[in-house]
Protein backbone atom coordinates (compact mmCIF):
# COMPACT_ATOMS: atom_id res chain seq x y z
CA UNK A 1 0.00 0.00 0.00
CA UNK A 2 1.45 3.34 -1.03
CA UNK A 3 -0.45 5.56 1.44
CA UNK A 4 -0.30 4.28 5.05
CA UNK A 5 -3.02 6.66 6.26
CA UNK A 6 -5.67 5.28 3.86
CA UNK A 7 -7.37 2.04 4.89
CA UNK A 8 -7.89 0.37 1.49
CA UNK A 9 -5.87 0.75 -1.69
CA UNK A 10 -7.81 0.95 -4.97
CA UNK A 11 -9.08 -2.44 -6.09
CA UNK A 12 -8.79 -4.12 -2.68
CA UNK A 13 -11.55 -6.53 -1.66
CA UNK A 14 -13.13 -5.14 1.56
CA UNK A 15 -14.48 -8.54 2.66
CA UNK A 16 -11.12 -10.25 2.24
CA UNK A 17 -9.36 -7.39 4.04
CA UNK A 18 -11.80 -7.72 6.95
CA UNK A 19 -11.02 -11.43 7.28
CA UNK A 20 -7.30 -10.79 7.16
CA UNK A 21 -7.54 -8.07 9.80
CA UNK A 22 -9.62 -10.26 12.09
CA UNK A 23 -6.97 -12.99 11.93
CA UNK A 24 -4.23 -10.43 12.54
CA UNK A 25 -6.10 -8.93 15.48
CA UNK A 26 -6.54 -12.34 17.11
CA UNK A 27 -2.84 -13.07 16.57
CA UNK A 28 -1.90 -9.81 18.25
CA UNK A 29 -4.32 -10.39 21.15
CA UNK A 30 -2.87 -13.87 21.73
CA UNK A 31 0.82 -13.40 21.00
CA UNK A 32 1.49 -9.68 20.87
CA UNK A 33 2.88 -9.85 17.33
CA UNK A 34 1.52 -7.96 14.33
CA UNK A 35 1.40 -9.80 10.97
CA UNK A 36 3.02 -7.88 8.14
CA UNK A 37 -0.09 -6.95 6.06
CA UNK A 38 -1.36 -4.70 8.89
CA UNK A 39 -0.65 -1.04 8.13
CA UNK A 40 2.21 0.49 10.11
CA UNK A 41 0.00 3.24 11.55
CA UNK A 42 -2.40 0.57 12.86
CA UNK A 43 0.36 -1.72 14.14
CA UNK A 44 1.94 1.15 16.07
CA UNK A 45 -1.45 2.09 17.49
CA UNK A 46 -2.16 -1.50 18.59
CA UNK A 47 1.15 -1.57 20.44
CA UNK A 48 0.43 1.77 22.15
CA UNK A 49 -3.03 0.53 23.08
CA UNK A 50 -1.64 -2.64 24.66
CA UNK A 51 1.01 -0.68 26.57
CA UNK A 52 -1.76 1.57 27.92
CA UNK A 53 -3.52 -1.49 29.33
CA UNK A 54 -6.51 -1.41 26.93
CA UNK A 55 -8.23 -4.78 26.57
CA UNK A 56 -9.87 -5.93 23.31
CA UNK A 57 -13.17 -6.46 25.12
CA UNK A 58 -13.25 -3.07 26.82
CA UNK A 59 -15.64 -0.19 26.32
CA UNK A 60 -15.56 3.60 26.46
CA UNK A 61 -16.43 5.41 29.68
CA UNK A 62 -18.78 8.38 29.69
CA UNK A 63 -16.96 11.08 31.62
CA UNK A 64 -19.27 14.07 31.11
CA UNK A 65 -23.04 14.26 30.91
CA UNK A 66 -25.91 16.72 31.16
CA UNK A 67 -24.94 20.13 32.52
CA UNK A 68 -21.25 19.28 32.92
CA UNK A 69 -21.01 18.30 29.26
CA UNK A 70 -22.86 21.41 28.14
CA UNK A 71 -20.67 23.73 30.19
CA UNK A 72 -17.45 22.09 29.01
CA UNK A 73 -18.19 22.08 25.31
CA UNK A 74 -19.63 25.60 25.36
CA UNK A 75 -16.21 26.76 26.54
CA UNK A 76 -14.24 24.64 24.07
CA UNK A 77 -12.72 26.45 21.07
CA UNK A 78 -14.28 23.99 18.60
CA UNK A 79 -17.76 25.15 19.63
CA UNK A 80 -17.18 28.18 17.41
CA UNK A 81 -16.82 26.03 14.29
CA UNK A 82 -19.61 23.51 14.95
CA UNK A 83 -21.93 25.43 12.57
CA UNK A 84 -19.27 24.99 9.88
CA UNK A 85 -18.94 21.26 10.59
CA UNK A 86 -22.72 20.85 10.35
CA UNK A 87 -22.87 22.85 7.12
CA UNK A 88 -20.10 20.88 5.41
CA UNK A 89 -20.73 17.41 6.82
CA UNK A 90 -24.21 17.25 8.31
CA UNK A 91 -26.16 16.38 5.14
CA UNK A 92 -23.50 13.93 3.99
CA UNK A 93 -23.59 12.14 7.35
CA UNK A 94 -27.38 12.01 7.53
CA UNK A 95 -27.92 10.91 3.91
CA UNK A 96 -25.19 8.30 4.04
CA UNK A 97 -26.31 6.92 7.43
CA UNK A 98 -23.01 8.08 8.92
CA UNK A 99 -22.15 10.11 12.01
CA UNK A 100 -20.38 13.43 12.35
CA UNK A 101 -18.33 13.41 15.56
CA UNK A 102 -16.04 16.01 17.11
CA UNK A 103 -13.66 15.26 19.98
CA UNK A 104 -11.43 17.44 22.13
CA UNK A 105 -7.65 17.24 22.41
CA UNK A 106 -7.96 14.40 24.93
CA UNK A 107 -10.13 12.23 22.70
CA UNK A 108 -13.34 13.03 24.59
CA UNK A 109 -16.35 13.19 22.27
CA UNK A 110 -18.10 16.55 22.41
CA UNK A 111 -20.66 16.18 19.63
CA UNK A 112 -22.03 13.12 17.84
CA UNK A 113 -24.67 13.90 15.20
CA UNK A 114 -26.14 12.25 12.12
CA UNK A 115 -28.54 9.51 11.08
CA UNK A 116 -30.84 8.61 14.02
CA UNK A 117 -30.60 4.83 13.56
CA UNK A 118 -26.83 5.01 13.27
CA UNK A 119 -26.67 7.11 16.43
CA UNK A 120 -28.72 4.55 18.34
CA UNK A 121 -26.45 1.75 17.14
CA UNK A 122 -23.32 3.73 18.04
CA UNK A 123 -24.79 4.48 21.46
CA UNK A 124 -24.60 0.77 22.30
CA UNK A 125 -20.81 1.03 22.31
CA UNK A 126 -20.84 4.42 24.11
CA UNK A 127 -19.92 6.39 21.01
CA UNK A 128 -21.81 9.31 22.52
CA UNK A 129 -21.06 12.88 23.63
CA UNK A 130 -19.07 12.93 26.86
CA UNK A 131 -17.43 9.53 26.30
CA UNK A 132 -13.65 9.27 26.24
CA UNK A 133 -12.38 7.75 23.00
CA UNK A 134 -8.71 8.52 23.50
CA UNK A 135 -6.42 5.84 22.14
CA UNK A 136 -5.12 5.24 25.66
CA UNK A 137 -8.69 4.55 26.83
CA UNK A 138 -10.28 2.47 24.05
CA UNK A 139 -7.42 1.66 21.73
CA UNK A 140 -7.16 2.28 18.00
CA UNK A 141 -9.98 4.44 16.58
CA UNK A 142 -9.96 7.31 14.11
CA UNK A 143 -10.65 10.34 16.37
CA UNK A 144 -8.48 9.05 19.23
CA UNK A 145 -5.62 8.00 16.96
CA UNK A 146 -5.78 11.20 14.88
CA UNK A 147 -5.27 13.19 18.08
CA UNK A 148 -2.54 10.82 19.29
CA UNK A 149 -0.44 11.00 16.10
CA UNK A 150 -1.58 14.46 14.94
CA UNK A 151 -2.41 13.19 11.44
CA UNK A 152 -5.56 12.46 9.42
CA UNK A 153 -6.23 8.72 9.58
CA UNK A 154 -8.76 6.07 8.59
CA UNK A 155 -9.50 3.05 10.76
CA UNK A 156 -11.22 0.21 8.96
CA UNK A 157 -13.21 -2.64 10.55
CA UNK A 158 -10.96 -4.96 12.59
CA UNK A 159 -8.19 -2.36 12.62
CA UNK A 160 -10.11 -1.08 15.66
CA UNK A 161 -8.49 -2.42 18.82
CA UNK A 162 -11.72 -3.11 20.71
CA UNK A 163 -13.79 -5.92 19.20
CA UNK A 164 -17.19 -4.31 19.63
CA UNK A 165 -16.04 -1.39 17.47
CA UNK A 166 -14.81 -3.58 14.61
CA UNK A 167 -18.07 -3.48 12.58
CA UNK A 168 -17.43 0.24 12.07
CA UNK A 169 -15.14 2.32 9.86
CA UNK A 170 -14.14 5.91 10.56
CA UNK A 171 -11.99 8.72 9.20
CA UNK A 172 -10.78 11.65 11.27
CA UNK A 173 -8.47 14.65 11.01
CA UNK A 174 -6.99 16.81 13.79
CA UNK A 175 -7.95 20.47 14.08
CA UNK A 176 -5.29 22.93 15.24
CA UNK A 177 -5.28 26.32 16.88
CA UNK A 178 -4.30 28.55 13.92
CA UNK A 179 -2.16 30.79 16.15
CA UNK A 180 -0.24 28.28 18.26
CA UNK A 181 -0.48 25.07 16.24
CA UNK A 182 -1.79 23.21 19.30
CA UNK A 183 -4.18 20.31 18.61
CA UNK A 184 -7.68 21.35 19.69
CA UNK A 185 -9.34 18.04 18.84
CA UNK A 186 -10.48 16.15 15.75
CA UNK A 187 -13.42 15.97 13.34
CA UNK A 188 -14.58 12.48 12.42
CA UNK A 189 -16.89 10.57 10.08
CA UNK A 190 -18.06 7.21 11.44
CA UNK A 191 -20.20 4.64 9.68
CA UNK A 192 -19.98 1.54 7.52
CA UNK A 193 -17.17 0.09 5.43
CA UNK A 194 -18.00 2.40 2.56
CA UNK A 195 -16.04 5.11 4.39
CA UNK A 196 -12.82 3.17 3.75
CA UNK A 197 -12.41 5.18 0.54
CA UNK A 198 -9.59 7.71 0.05
CA UNK A 199 -12.22 10.39 -0.62
CA UNK A 200 -13.57 10.22 2.96
CA UNK A 201 -10.12 10.85 4.42
CA UNK A 202 -9.56 13.76 2.04
CA UNK A 203 -13.01 15.10 2.93
CA UNK A 204 -12.45 15.23 6.70
CA UNK A 205 -8.99 16.69 6.16
CA UNK A 206 -10.46 19.47 4.01
CA UNK A 207 -13.13 20.15 6.63
CA UNK A 208 -10.47 20.36 9.36
CA UNK A 209 -8.48 22.88 7.29
CA UNK A 210 -11.63 24.92 6.69
CA UNK A 211 -12.30 24.96 10.44
CA UNK A 212 -8.76 26.20 11.12
CA UNK A 213 -9.23 28.98 8.57
CA UNK A 214 -12.48 30.04 10.22
CA UNK A 215 -10.90 29.98 13.66
CA UNK A 216 -8.18 32.29 12.35
CA UNK A 217 -10.84 34.73 11.16
CA UNK A 218 -12.71 34.52 14.46
CA UNK A 219 -9.54 35.11 16.50
CA UNK A 220 -7.90 38.40 15.52
CA UNK A 221 -4.11 38.42 15.60
CA UNK A 222 -3.83 40.74 18.57
CA UNK A 223 -6.57 39.23 20.76
CA UNK A 224 -4.37 36.82 22.70
CA UNK A 225 -1.66 39.42 23.21
CA UNK A 226 -4.09 42.01 24.52
CA UNK A 227 -5.78 39.71 27.04
CA UNK A 228 -4.13 39.99 30.49
CA UNK A 229 -2.95 36.62 31.73
CA UNK A 230 -1.21 35.29 34.83
CA UNK A 231 0.88 32.12 34.99
CA UNK A 232 1.67 31.07 38.55
CA UNK A 233 1.53 27.27 38.66
CA UNK A 234 4.78 25.39 39.07
CA UNK A 235 6.89 28.53 39.44
CA UNK A 236 7.98 30.74 42.34
CA UNK A 237 7.95 33.92 40.26
CA UNK A 238 4.75 34.41 38.29
CA UNK A 239 4.60 35.72 34.74
CA UNK A 240 2.08 38.44 33.93
CA UNK A 241 1.18 39.34 30.35
CA UNK A 242 -0.57 42.65 29.71
CA UNK A 243 -0.74 44.75 26.56
CA UNK A 244 1.44 42.24 24.73
CA UNK A 245 4.20 42.68 27.32
CA UNK A 246 5.43 39.79 29.47
CA UNK A 247 6.54 40.67 33.00
CA UNK A 248 8.38 38.38 35.40
CA UNK A 249 7.26 39.31 38.90
CA UNK A 250 9.11 39.11 42.18
CA UNK A 251 7.88 36.54 44.68
CA UNK A 252 5.98 39.08 46.76
CA UNK A 253 4.45 40.72 43.70
CA UNK A 254 3.49 37.26 42.44
CA UNK A 255 1.60 36.60 45.66
CA UNK A 256 -0.17 39.95 45.52
CA UNK A 257 -1.23 39.55 41.90
CA UNK A 258 -2.53 36.01 42.49
CA UNK A 259 -4.68 37.27 45.36
CA UNK A 260 -5.97 40.33 43.52
CA UNK A 261 -6.84 38.20 40.48
CA UNK A 262 -8.90 36.01 42.83
CA UNK A 263 -10.71 39.05 44.21
CA UNK A 264 -11.74 41.34 41.34
CA UNK A 265 -13.83 43.33 43.81
CA UNK A 266 -10.59 44.29 45.54
CA UNK A 267 -8.98 43.84 48.96
CA UNK A 268 -8.42 46.41 51.68
CA UNK A 269 -4.96 47.04 53.06
CA UNK A 270 -5.80 45.10 56.23
CA UNK A 271 -7.15 42.16 54.21
CA UNK A 272 -3.99 42.04 52.10
CA UNK A 273 -1.79 42.20 55.21
CA UNK A 274 -3.55 39.19 56.71
CA UNK A 275 -3.40 37.29 53.43
CA UNK A 276 0.30 37.95 52.84
CA UNK A 277 2.02 38.00 56.21
CA UNK A 278 2.04 35.60 59.13
CA UNK A 279 3.92 38.18 61.16
CA UNK A 280 1.36 40.57 62.60
CA UNK A 281 4.07 43.15 63.24
CA UNK A 282 4.26 44.03 59.52
CA UNK A 283 2.89 47.55 59.20
CA UNK A 284 0.54 49.08 56.57
CA UNK A 285 3.45 51.31 55.54
CA UNK A 286 5.39 48.24 54.39
CA UNK A 287 2.47 47.14 52.26
CA UNK A 288 1.98 50.60 50.75
CA UNK A 289 5.64 50.73 49.72
CA UNK A 290 5.32 47.27 48.11
CA UNK A 291 2.18 48.29 46.23
CA UNK A 292 3.87 51.45 44.94
CA UNK A 293 6.73 49.35 43.59
CA UNK A 294 4.29 46.94 42.02
CA UNK A 295 2.37 49.75 40.32
CA UNK A 296 5.62 50.83 38.68
CA UNK A 297 6.34 47.28 37.49
CA UNK A 298 2.88 46.68 36.02
CA UNK A 299 2.65 50.03 34.32
CA UNK A 300 0.00 52.73 34.46
CA UNK A 301 -3.69 51.97 34.73
CA UNK A 302 -3.44 48.34 35.92
CA UNK A 303 -3.47 48.61 39.71
CA UNK A 304 -5.92 50.78 41.66
CA UNK A 305 -6.25 51.45 45.38
CA UNK A 306 -8.94 51.95 48.05
CA UNK A 307 -9.42 49.01 47.86
CA UNK A 308 -6.43 47.51 46.10
CA UNK A 309 -7.73 45.98 42.88
CA UNK A 310 -6.87 45.24 39.26
CA UNK A 311 -8.56 47.50 36.76
CA UNK A 312 -8.66 44.77 34.07
CA UNK A 313 -9.97 41.19 34.30
CA UNK A 314 -7.08 38.73 34.54
CA UNK A 315 -7.27 35.10 33.46
CA UNK A 316 -4.90 32.89 35.45
CA UNK A 317 -3.83 29.28 35.00
CA UNK A 318 -5.34 28.64 38.46
CA UNK A 319 -8.73 29.75 37.09
CA UNK A 320 -8.36 27.38 34.13
CA UNK A 321 -7.72 24.35 36.35
CA UNK A 322 -10.59 25.19 38.70
CA UNK A 323 -13.04 25.80 35.86
CA UNK A 324 -12.23 22.45 34.26
CA UNK A 325 -12.55 20.65 37.57
CA UNK A 326 -15.97 22.20 38.15
CA UNK A 327 -17.14 20.99 34.74
CA UNK A 328 -15.84 17.48 35.41
CA UNK A 329 -13.12 17.74 32.75
CA UNK A 330 -10.48 16.03 34.89
CA UNK A 331 -8.16 15.20 32.00
CA UNK A 332 -8.16 18.81 30.82
CA UNK A 333 -7.63 20.04 34.40
CA UNK A 334 -4.65 17.73 34.85
CA UNK A 335 -3.16 18.94 31.56
CA UNK A 336 -3.48 22.57 32.68
CA UNK A 337 -1.93 21.88 36.11
CA UNK A 338 1.80 22.44 35.62
CA UNK A 339 2.70 22.28 39.30
CA UNK A 340 1.82 23.68 42.72
CA UNK A 341 0.85 27.33 42.97
CA UNK A 342 3.92 29.49 43.85
CA UNK A 343 5.49 26.49 45.65
CA UNK A 344 7.95 28.53 47.75
CA UNK A 345 5.33 30.99 49.00
CA UNK A 346 4.48 31.02 52.71
CA UNK A 347 1.79 33.69 52.42
CA UNK A 348 -1.16 32.23 54.37
CA UNK A 349 -3.79 32.85 51.68
CA UNK A 350 -1.54 31.47 48.93
CA UNK A 351 -0.76 28.36 51.00
CA UNK A 352 -4.49 27.72 51.48
CA UNK A 353 -5.22 28.18 47.79
CA UNK A 354 -2.27 25.98 46.80
CA UNK A 355 -3.45 23.14 49.03
CA UNK A 356 -7.08 23.46 47.97
CA UNK A 357 -6.23 23.33 44.28
CA UNK A 358 -3.85 20.38 44.58
CA UNK A 359 -6.19 18.42 46.87
CA UNK A 360 -9.15 19.01 44.58
CA UNK A 361 -7.27 17.77 41.53
CA UNK A 362 -5.69 14.72 43.18
CA UNK A 363 -9.07 13.74 44.68
CA UNK A 364 -10.61 13.91 41.22
CA UNK A 365 -7.76 11.85 39.74
CA UNK A 366 -8.14 9.15 42.39
CA UNK A 367 -11.89 9.02 41.84
CA UNK A 368 -11.46 8.84 38.04
CA UNK A 369 -9.14 5.79 38.31
CA UNK A 370 -7.55 6.53 34.95
CA UNK A 371 -4.14 4.80 34.96
CA UNK A 372 -2.53 7.32 32.59
CA UNK A 373 -3.65 10.34 34.61
CA UNK A 374 -2.60 8.72 37.90
CA UNK A 375 0.78 7.75 36.46
CA UNK A 376 1.35 11.27 35.16
CA UNK A 377 0.72 12.69 38.65
CA UNK A 378 2.73 10.00 40.46
CA UNK A 379 5.83 10.63 38.36
CA UNK A 380 5.99 14.38 38.99
CA UNK A 381 8.09 16.07 41.64
CA UNK A 382 4.94 16.87 43.63
CA UNK A 383 3.41 13.41 43.25
CA UNK A 384 6.37 11.07 43.71
CA UNK A 385 5.67 10.66 47.45
CA UNK A 386 1.86 10.84 47.25
CA UNK A 387 1.00 7.46 48.72
CA UNK A 388 -2.75 7.78 48.07
CA UNK A 389 -2.15 8.32 44.37
CA UNK A 390 0.33 5.43 44.24
CA UNK A 391 -2.23 3.18 45.93
CA UNK A 392 -4.86 4.20 43.39
CA UNK A 393 -2.40 3.60 40.55
CA UNK A 394 -1.47 0.17 41.90
CA UNK A 395 -5.14 -0.78 41.94
CA UNK A 396 -5.59 -0.09 38.22
CA UNK A 397 -2.05 -0.70 36.89
CA UNK A 398 -0.29 -3.19 39.21
CA UNK A 399 3.02 -3.37 37.34
CA UNK A 400 6.20 -4.44 39.13
CA UNK A 401 7.63 -0.91 39.21
CA UNK A 402 4.40 0.59 40.58
CA UNK A 403 4.08 -2.06 43.28
CA UNK A 404 7.73 -1.63 44.24
CA UNK A 405 7.37 2.13 44.61
CA UNK A 406 4.20 1.71 46.66
CA UNK A 407 5.91 -0.80 48.94
CA UNK A 408 8.79 1.63 49.50
CA UNK A 409 6.41 4.45 50.39
CA UNK A 410 4.48 2.25 52.81
CA UNK A 411 7.73 1.15 54.43
CA UNK A 412 8.68 4.79 54.92
CA UNK A 413 5.25 5.48 56.39
CA UNK A 414 5.42 2.67 58.95
CA UNK A 415 9.13 2.86 59.82
CA UNK A 416 9.80 4.56 63.17
CA UNK A 417 11.56 7.89 62.95
CA UNK A 418 15.18 7.81 64.08
CA UNK A 419 14.36 10.72 66.37
CA UNK A 420 11.66 8.73 68.19
CA UNK A 421 13.68 5.57 68.83
CA UNK A 422 14.70 4.94 72.43
CA UNK A 423 18.35 5.60 73.19
CA UNK A 424 20.67 2.58 73.35
CA UNK A 425 21.55 1.48 76.85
Amino acid sequence: MTEPWVALEPGADPAERVRMLQRAHETFAAAGTVPRPVRSVVADSWRRSARAGVGPDGTADVELSDGDLGAYRAEHPLARVMPLFRELMGTFAADGEHLLAVCDEHGRLLWVEGHPATRREAGRMNFVPGARWAESAVGTNAPGTAVAVDRPVQVFAAEHFIRRVQPWTCAAAPVHDPRTGRVLGAVDLTGGNGLAHPHSLGFVQAVARAAESQLALLTPENTAADRPGLTALGRDEARFVVGGRGIRLSRRHSEILVLLARHPEGLTGDELLCALYEDESVTPVTLRVEMARMRGVLGPGVLASRPYRLTVPVESDVDAVERRLRSGAVTAAAAAYTGPLLPASQAPAVVRLRRRLADGLRTALIARRDPDLLADWAHTAWGEDDIDVWRALAAVRPTASVLARLAALEDELTAPSRWSRPADR
